[in-house]
C-alpha cells in the first residue's frame, strides 16, 4: 500500500519501488489492500519482488515498515545503512518504529494501516521536498 500511496502523490523527481526482504516474486497485493486502495481512489498494480542488490544500489533512500525489516536489510546489504530508515524513524518518531503489518487481518486493520501510512508518507514528503 505504501508504494501505491506514494506513487499517487505524483511528486516530481521521485521514483518509487517496493520490494520485500522476505518476499516471493510475482504475488499480487492482498484482496483487502486492493479494496482499501480502491476505496481511496488510488491506482495500483502490484507484483511482489524480493529486495536485490541492484535495487539497493539504485535507491537514494530506503524506508522499511519495521525495525526487523531494517535489520534484515542491514544484515544482507551493510553498505545501505546510511540511506536506510524505518518510515517512522525517518519522519521523526523516536520510539515504536514499526508500522503494523495488516497481512492476514481484517479490512478494518488494512484501513487503519492505510491511514497511518498516508499520514507518515505526507510527513516523509515534507522532509524530502520541504
Amino acid at each position: 500500500m505504501a508504494e501505491a500511496i506514494l506513487k499517487n502523490k505524483k511528486i516530481e523527481g521521485v521514483e518509487v519501488r517496493s520490494a520485500g526482504v522476505f518476499a516471493a516474486n510475482g504475488y499480487e497485493a492482498s484482496a483487502h489492500a486492493k479494496t482499501v486502495l480502491d476505496e481511496n481512489q488510488i491506482p495500483h498494480q502490484h507484483s511482489s519482488s524480493l529486495l536485490t542488490k541492484e535495487t539497493v544500489e539504485w535507491a537514494e533512500l530506503i524506508l522499511t515498515m519495521t525495525a526487523a525489516h531494517k535489520a534484515a536489510v542491514i544484515q544482507k546489504f551493510p553498505a545501505s545503512m546510511a540511506k536506510l530508515f524505518t518510515l517512522k524513524e525517518f519522519t521523526g518518531k523516536v520510539v515504536d518504529h514499526d508500522v503494523v503489518d495488516p497481512f492476514g487481518g481484517n479490512l478494518a486493520m488494512y484501513q487503519e494501516t492505510f491511514n497511518e501510512l498516508d499520514h507518515l508518507i505526507d510527513k516523509a514528503i515534507g522532509k524530502i521536498k520541504p
